[in-house]
């Protein structure tokens, strides 16, 4: 292999390491900020085939409706507490700021935050859904699938006790 060849093959390997770097590199970097979904039963009894649960620290994003009387509003701050449901299971979720002018019990929301011991979501954002025209549709395979009217399961929960 004559020196012209041989230079532009440590080139070309030089570029390929580079790239390959760089994309591990960027992907270590965004891995930290992934927020993976979950419905309230998926964080009390796992996700998937292995029930794989989240971990304390773990960001997220929860989904589900607001339990009928369980928000509590501080009167001296914006901290506010509610619980989410599905058919199957409930969280707590504490979050304090501006809640969206759609917020209310009974009402579908998503809460963007961090997995604190014992099922409590302590969250950043409070998202409102709005509109059921258009749901992701592993969202609205999860709602349908996990989804009971609150006076179920909050007998359900009284049961359990």
């Amino acid at each position: 292999m004559n020196t012209r060849r041989r230079q532009r093959l440590y080139v070309v390997i030089a570029i390929l390491v580079g790239l390959g770097l760089a994309t591990s590199l960027v992907m270590y970097a965004l891995r930290s900020n992934i927020d993976l979904f979950y419905t309230p039963s998926e964080i009390l009894y796992g996700k998937g085939e292995d029930h794989q649960k989240p971990e304390a620290g773990q960001r997220l994003r929860v989904g589900g409706m607001v339990m009928p009387g369980s928000v509590k509003r501080d009167p001296n701050t914006l901290a506010v507490s509610f619980k989410l449901y599905d058919a199957n299971g409930v969280v707590s979720v504490s979050f304090e700021g501006i809640l969206p002018d759609l917020f209310r019990e009974g009402q579908g929301v998503v809460a963007q935050g961090v997995l604190e011991e014992g099922n409590l979501i302590n969250a950043k954002e409070v998202l409102a859904k709005h509109d059921e025209k258009y749901t992701p549709p592993e969202i609205e395979d999860a709602m349908k699938k996990n989804h009971k009217s609150p006076q179920a399961l909050a007998e359900q929960a009284r049961t359990q006790s």
